[in-house]
């Protein structure tokens, strides 16, 4: 019954306004998610910027192809910083997502922490050992190629 963490960091060489309104947007969730999670947000009139209190609504297959509703609320956001995301509803026990930018001069540093807990106990953490933490590394891997792809490659 095992909480994780998973870190990330990417250097993105862009100003970090561009980055900031790129990663801020929840639209553009879905260019940055691999196409086999099946994501579709699911929020009527969703706004294009985050902000403290907002709720997403979305579907997606986080693991066996098995469609899940996922509810998200940010609960943070310190504009061109950072922002808190946090499962409301959704396949884990416990899900909170900072999303962090720091600017460097000639890039942004965004760095990704992810304190999460998976459901069912002992099987949960099984299922962690087994598929769940590769997974999410794959899905970060995926997004840090969509980013190269968009922004280039910070050397």
């Amino acid at each position: 019954m095992a909480v994780y963490h998973l870190f990330s960091e990417q250097k993105i060489p862009q100003k970090l306004d561009v980055v900031w309104d790129f990663i801020s947007n929840p639209h553009n969730l879905r260019s940055i998610t691999p196409p086999s999670m099946g994501f579709e947000i699911t929020t009527k009139e969703l706004e294009d910027k985050i902000y403290s209190g907002m709720i997403i609504s979305y579907t997606l297959k986080p693991l066996l192809g098995i469609k899940t509703l996922w509810l998200t609320e940010i609960t943070h956001v310190r504009d061109r910083e950072y922002f808190v995301d946090e499962q409301r509803i959704g396949p884990y026990k416990l899900w909170h997502h900072q999303h962090k930018l720091t600017d460097m001069g000639n890039h942004v540093l965004m760095s990704d922490m992810i304190t999460y807990k998976p459901p069912m106990g002992m099987i949960g953490s099984l299922a962690n050992t087994l598929m769940i933490k590769k997974r999410l590394h794959g899905i970060f891997e995926y997004r840090r190629k969509m980013l190269e792809n968009k922004f280039g490659i910070a050397l």
